[in-house]
């Protein structure tokens, strides 16, 4: 399942689209997790500047 998922981002409109992983603080417990999706293009520094 994994492999058809790379090859169809791969080709055609997933170039558009990229894979971002960013570090959130929690705010109980002061641990790192990381929150991952896959987000268009010219979205990517939205992604980021966001707080959640």
């Amino acid at each position: 399942m994994a492999k058809k998922v790379v090859a169809t981002l791969k080709t055609g409109t997933g170039k558009n689209f990229t894979k971002v992983i960013k570090m959130v603080k929690s705010e109980k417990t002061g641990a790192y997790a990381f929150k991952s999706d896959i987000v268009p293009n010219d979205q990517i520094k939205d992604f980021f500047a966001s707080k959640k």
